[in-house]
């Protein structure tokens, strides 16, 4: 993160002012806007989810633990950069995204931009929201800025569970080399082309949003404390404002001064907008007592430091920021085709009455189903055990690691695991889940991950996928069945999976359980 916050007498003159209405300089109550007005109906509307604070932080744990396997940081350059874009890669790959890696070379190192786009909407229309992924080399960079690259995975994976439809066509990035002087984002704005840019109609930018001695600051896209930014800036701004007014909390101007990744973005006339908790500035006397925190010390005293780790996060600004943005997403987006009646769904996040070896026929000594937190687990470079597709749960084969890879695999046969009885209603239903299998080369055909809908009118298989004798990196997949036969009767979902063919090494999960009525 490069940028600092707009600094005015005016502004800390200001900061004590009566709610979003004292002083001359005071920004107009949102809400009393039009731009707020049509932003709080299209909300009605669309219901941007709560973004759980515990997926989000479930993201800046993986990004600690990678910069702690890679000499404590995640900058340009350094393995722990790519291992961090993987991982995100991963996440959204499972969920549907359709992504790609873009590739450009700074400082004599190659460096990688991530893209991911959502199926659908107009792309004429083209929503974006990102963030820098890399950090300073002398620390891992978790508030700045796996704070704000978690809090947009997370919203991305978020869109994917409600399976979003909107107007506009959303798509996220993750940008290289910010810290080098926004490297990344300037070459994806530079090399997409007139054509291309002019479809992008806004672009929403998180860059440091838990720091630990927080503000609330917006960037100033109507001008109202500086030259603002391009046409539909003011939008952005606003609805993002009109969030933070719906949960009470005041916010501040921030200059577009080019030192974060929206400056690639203004450049080219794109709308932009985005919050920021603050990074070096010192926390004043007013700001305390408008945000709370302790004046006369930097909003983050960590900052570019290798004390920005995951203890250098204030949660509640993060909870709040990663709403915001899901408020921001759902609203700018605009309202498309309805994604269809959710019926039944389960992220596995609390118990919903999944019982483990239903039949009490399971042969597997180890490795047995369970709704748990999935320890990943790895040999020689291949993949078994997954952490959760979202959140922190899922149905897992054994959710600790143990001391090696072969500790809680499934041994001795048969492992199985059903859901609670699920009335569905009449009409055209849909299952998907996401799932993985890993295996090592001593599995076989025999091995398998499986997926059943059991009703009173029979079973049906809708995932069946066998071992090998070759090692089978786990990757989360996402999988879909028409499931109508089953209207208006009431089923169960049963999943197995089978070590059968002895000393194998195998590995499966289950997440995102969700069945639509379209």
């Amino acid at each position: 993160m490069r940028s600092r916050v707009l600094a005015t007498a005016g502004a800390v003159t200001l900061a004590v002012a009566t709610f979003l209405g004292g002083g001359a300089a005071a920004k107009p109550a949102p809400a009393t806007s039009g731009h707020s007005l049509s932003a709080a109906l299209k909300a009605a509307a669309l219901a941007p989810p709560d973004i759980p604070l515990a997926s989000v932080k479930a993201h800046l744990t993986q990004f600690q633990t990678i910069a702690n396997n890679n000499g404590g940081t995640r900058a340009h350059g350094r393995p722990g950069y790519r291992a961090s874009l993987d991982y995100v890669k991963a996440k959204l790959d499972a969920a549907g995204y359709t992504t790609t890696i873009q590739s450009f070379t700074s400082s004599g190192a190659t460096g990688y931009n991530l893209i991911a786009d959502w199926p659908g909407g107009d792309p004429n229309q083209v929503l974006m929201s990102g963030s820098h992924l890399d950090s300073v080399t002398a620390g891992p960079g978790i508030n700045d800025n796996g704070s704000g690259s978690a809090t947009v995975l997370e919203v991305a994976l978020a869109v994917s569970r409600a399976n979003l439809q909107p107007a506009k066509h959303l798509r996220f990035g993750w940008w290289g080399a910010e810290e080098l002087g926004l490297i990344g984002s300037n070459y994806y704005t530079n090399n997409l082309g007139a054509t291309e840019r002019a479809k992008i109609k806004g672009y929403v930018n998180y860059d440091m949003v838990g720091s630990p001695n927080p503000g609330y600051f917006a960037y100033d896209g109507d001008g109202s404390s500086g030259s603002g930014g391009p046409a539909g800036s003011a939008e952005i701004e606003n609805t993002l404002r009109a969030y933070f007014t719906s949960i009470g909390v005041q916010v501040r101007d921030t200059a577009f001064d080019g030192r974060s990744d929206y400056g690639g973005f203004i450049r080219y006339n794109i709308p932009a907008g985005g919050m920021f908790t603050g990074a070096e500035g010192i926390k004043s006397s007013a700001q305390a007592q408008l945000w709370g925190g302790t004046a006369g010390q930097a909003f983050d005293s960590c900052y570019h430091r290798s004390c920005d780790t995951t203890s250098n996060i204030n949660d509640t600004a993060l909870d709040r920021h990663a709403d915001a943005l899901a408020y921001a997403v759902w609203n700018l987006a605009g309202t498309g085709t309805p994604p269809g009646e959710t019926v039944y769904t389960d992220d596995l996040e609390t118990d919903k009455g999944w019982t483990a070896n239903p039949s009490s026929t399971d042969t597997a000594t180890t490795g047995r189903f369970e709704r748990g937190a999935a320890q990943a687990t790895s040999s020689s470079g291949t993949s078994l055990q997954l952490a959760a597709a979202g959140g922190t749960s899922s149905l897992v084969t054994g959710a600790s690691a143990g001391s090696s890879a072969g500790d809680n695999d499934v041994d001795g046969g048969v492992t199985s695991i059903q859901s609670a009885a699920i009335t569905l209603p009449t009409g055209s239903l849909s299952l998907s889940f996401s799932w993985y299998l890993g295996h090592l080369n001593n599995a076989s055909s025999a091995d398998y991950v499986r997926v059943r809908v059991v009703g009173s009118s029979g079973t049906t298989t809708v995932l069946n996928t066998t071992g090998a004798a070759s090692n089978r990196s786990a990757s989360w997949q996402t999988a879909t069945a028409d499931i109508s036969a089953y209207a208006g009767q009431s089923v169960r979902i049963l999943v197995d999976a089978a070590d059968a063919s002895g000393a194998s090494l195998v590995e499966a999960g289950i997440d995102n359980v969700k069945i639509t009525k379209s």
